[in-house]
């Protein structure tokens, strides 16, 4: 990626007024066509919004994407969106035990409307308040259900089963902290108490620790910074086995969107560490080694990103992609999403920039240069996707943000052009980081209350 100097967060001020207006228009699209009783909406196809029954991972960025909306733009309507489609749709992924993605569903539902209430941006009953809170008490506990033991610690397990990682849980366990900050546990047999904020500290310490790499010669492809989608673990004993990649392109390879993943995930959890008492989980780690083990990983990952990455910012699907080179010197000059040799990812672009910016802001007392670097390039990076040929202008497209791939090695996302790649579409949990991104940026921008998931707790 190549960094503007002169780029800086005051030259978002008309992009992101575009920005909400065209997000409103999206909203409302989805909401008046999409049939939600045929599941959740994932990514579109010819610029409508189609299932994908694979899990239904998506829905909380659904409604969630309303309630940012609304939290921008302080128009009710969108409020009543995300408030009545989170009471009435969402219960059953509170309960949901065979899937990874609790943080992603519920705390982008269920969170964003107490976390409102918190910062006196809507009226809620005291009822309306324990109702959100039960909520994240009990998704918090389901999921830190789904764990395997190894003799580090351990993790939440993906949906492939207990032998596999997945390094996109790591911002999931936002659901654990905020259920253990709320005062809840997972309580199993014998009415053995189980700590939520260890079980989090612990995948998250799994995830660095195996999922990312450090260039220290555990593999022929240990490249610093690169990151496995999945490593697979010896149930039977607990011990670590390989990569693996189900999105990406193999498990020695960077799945970008993975990177993505870490990159945002590490962000957040450096950032609310000074909320958790150190004594909640002094038994795991110290918080001196923890943040310590975050920040290489933080610094690693976002290194590997800008070092990888076309000038514009805007990653291909995978770095190691079979077709990348016959594209020739591709990171010199800004992504093409129209090319015929491999798709790029807007998501994983949106996703990445607000991890830069938090890792940045984070940074600032103890680095200032790095910090600086990291945050101008998140916020450089919104410039791009808030702009042709990623913002979707199309009043017709229910998409925000276009040229998002899903699955590239199933095939499934929609090639509009015979003899080039996927592109031009939109995915759910793309357009909702891209509004997650913005609502950061204009908080900054403004001098507002920082935006934080955990502002669902008080403080």
């Amino acid at each position: 990626m190549k960094l503007n100097s002169v780029f800086s967060i005051s030259d978002l001020e008309k992009p992101l007024a575009r920005f909400w207006e065209l997000s409103g228009q999206k909203i409302r699209l989805i909401e008046e066509s999409f049939d939600t009783k045929n599941g959740a909406p994932v990514f579109t196809e010819k610029g409508k919004y189609v299932t994908r029954g694979w899990t239904e991972w998506t829905q909380g960025f659904q409604f969630g994407s309303a309630l940012l909306q609304f939290d921008a733009t302080g128009e009710t309507e969108f409020l009543e969106i995300g408030r009545k489609n989170t009471v009435n749709k969402m219960a059953p992924h509170l309960t949901h035990t065979g899937v990874h993605d609790h943080g992603f569903n519920n705390v982008s539902t269920y969170g964003n409307l107490l976390r409102l209430s918190n910062e006196g941006k809507i009226d809620a009953s005291d009822w309306e308040r324990e109702f959100y809170k039960l909520a994240l008490k009990v998704t918090g506990a389901v999921q830190a259900t789904r764990w395997t033991s190894i003799p580090s610690g351990g993790f939440i397990y993906s949906f492939n089963g207990p032998h596999s990682l997945f390094v996109d849980t790591i911002r999931s366990c936002r659901a654990l902290v905020v259920s253990h900050q709320l005062g809840h546990v997972l309580q199993v047999e014998n009415d053995r108490r189980i700590s939520l904020i260890q079980r989090a500290i612990q995948h998250i310490l799994a995830t660095v620790r195996f999922s990312i790499f450090y260039g220290k010669g555990r593999d022929s492809y240990d490249i610093s910074g690169r990151t496995a989608h999945e490593i697979i673990f010896n149930t039977n004993d607990g011990n670590y086995r390989c990569p693996n990649s189900q999105q990406g392109y193999t498990g020695f390879s960077t799945w970008t969107r993975g990177l993505a993943w870490a990159i945002c995930g590490l962000g957040e959890t450096l950032e609310i560490l000074d909320r958790i008492p150190e004594s909640d989980y002094s038994e795991v780690i110290s918080k001196e080694a923890l943040i310590a083990e975050l920040k290489e990983a933080a610094i690693a990952t976002a290194e590997f990103y800008l070092a990888n990455t076309p000038t514009d910012g805007i990653p291909y699907w995978d770095t190691g992609a079979p077709n990348l080179y016959k594209m020739g010197d591709y990171l010199n000059r800004p992504s093409d999403p129209y090319n015929a040799f491999e798709p790029v990812d807007s998501s994983t672009a949106c996703i990445t920039a607000q991890g830069l910016i938090r890792i940045g802001n984070w940074l600032k007392a103890s680095d200032p240069e790095r910090a600086s670097t990291y945050k101008n390039a998140g916020i450089q990076l919104a410039g791009a996707l808030f702009s042709e040929p990623y913002l979707s202008t199309d009043a017709h497209h229910q998409g925000l943000i276009l040229h998002s791939i899903y699955h590239q090695p199933n095939g499934w996302d929609y090639v509009p052009e015979k003899g080039k790649v996927a592109n031009g579409e939109s995915s759910m949990w793309g357009d909702y980081h891209a509004r997650e991104l913005a609502l950061l940026i204009q908080r900054m921008q403004k001098n507002e209350p920082y935006y934080s998931y955990l502002n669902c707790v008080p403080a």
